[in-house]
């Protein structure tokens, strides 16, 4: 079994990453921030807990570095134009990225919705304050794979479309007519659907029809804020507050330029718009720009085998449990991290995963698990903070122990 302090050697031999929130492990070589005067959480009765589950937007989605929180609050001393910084700050994104445009969006959803708006009308104010009541003289069907409809897809028809499901790739290219506007992707559902990603691609080429990806949870790999672009994907949406670490109300949309523009046109601050509600402040604008030039130097290599080294130590800590199965691996999609698959023996263990994951949160420390079901649950750890991973571990163990026939 590799021990705590093997662990630790192993670790040390890797580059540290200064002020990611998993750099360290087990070890005081991570700056602990200063304890506030004040408890807010505490005040506030809202507990907090370990993540061991992942980027969740329901879990905060992630904590943000040094440089980020630095940068959020430095630019809230001072006035400037937000139309001005927005431009900026999509230009900087565009050069970290390698897209011709991009901008900052109220989370990806957000991203998706100001999308949609963009394809349907353009830069034309009287289409942009009509939808999504009156879509007349405007191209009004999305055409999406059933596989790739989601609780997300909520976000395009915010903008009075109707969504055109299709089986497979003949009814998809049969689908397309005058009326279509869009076609719609989930990069999660990628291997789900009978048109994968690059021939979806080359349909929407041959028939000059925008396409957008929502890649929200794509990242990691880095090379997913490039790859779809590439790919020949119009619009691109990411979320900014997960694996990049920005705000968790900041998303990315990448793109043609022309759409961009076109999605720019319908988001604050310009009033009678349908993202006006959408806002973005100059702190969420500046600090994305902040995370996202951080990610993109970050030793990735570095951080995966950080990661796998803390999945591995899990699974041998645990695997010794009577009635526990464990299994590591990184899944496809989405959320690209190792991660710990624990699954049980009904006649040995007597709970469900769910039933575990209740006992971990109700518990001191409180901690959060992913993906419960029946026979199990999983475990990840790019959000632990650098202490975590050991409580974890005695967590698990301790209610684990507790429902053991």
């Amino acid at each position: 079994m590799l021990s705590r302090r093997k662990l630790l050697k192993r670790l040390s031999g890797l580059p540290f990453l200064g002020g990611f929130a998993t750099g360290g492990l087990l070890t005081g070589n991570v700056a602990q921030a200063a304890t506030p005067a004040r408890d807010y959480f505490k005040e506030l009765g809202v507990r907090t807990f370990i993540n061991a589950a992942g980027a969740y937007t329901t879990m905060t989605g992630c904590i943000m570095p040094r440089e980020v929180v630095e940068a959020y609050t430095q630019v809230s001393k001072d006035f400037v134009s937000l139309n001005d910084l927005h431009d900026a700050v999509g230009k900087k994104i565009a050069g970290l990225v390698g897209c011709e445009a991009a901008m900052v969006s109220a989370g990806a959803a957000s991203a998706m919705t100001l999308a949609t708006a963009g394809v349907l009308t353009g830069t034309d104010e009287d289409k942009a304050k009509r939808i999504p009541v009156d879509l007349s003289g405007m191209k009004n069907e999305v055409i999406v794979q059933k596989e790739h409809i989601v609780g997300y897809t909520h976000a395009i028809i915010n903008c009075g479309v109707k969504l055109v499901v299709v089986a497979s790739r003949n009814e998809l290219i049969e689908a397309i007519n005058e009326n279509t506007a869009m076609l719609y992707f989930t990069d999660e559902h990628n291997f789900d659907g009978s048109v994968k990603d690059e021939e979806f691609v080359r349909i929407g080429k041959e028939h000059g029809i925008p396409m957008l990806n929502d890649a929200a949870a794509s990242i990691p790999p880095r090379g997913s804020l490039s790859k779809y672009t590439d790919l020949g994907f119009d619009l691109v949406a990411i979320s900014g507050g997960k694996a990049i670490r920005g705000a968790q109300s900041t998303g990315l949309l990448l793109g043609r330029a022309d759409l961009i523009e076109a999605a720019r046109f319908n988001a604050p601050p310009s009033s009678d718009r349908i993202g006006r509600g959408m806002k973005v402040n100059k702190e969420e604008l500046v600090s994305m720009w902040i995370a996202l030039e951080r990610f993109m130097e970050m030793d990735m290599d570095a951080e995966y085998k950080r990661w796998q080294m803390q999945v591995a130590w899990l699974d041998e800590t645990l695997n010794s449990i009577e009635g526990l199965r464990t299994e590591s691996y990184i899944p496809k999609r989405p959320n690209n991290v190792p991660t710990l698959k624990l699954s049980f023996d009904s006649a040995k263990i007597s709970a469900t995963g769910f039933e575990i994951q209740s006992a971990l949160l109700d518990g001191s420390p409180s901690v959060a698990i992913a993906k419960p079901r029946e026979d199990g649950f999983n475990i990840t750890t790019w959000m632990l903070k650098a202490e975590q991973l050991e409580t974890v571990a005695l967590r698990v163990k301790e209610e684990l122990q507790k429902v053991q026939v």
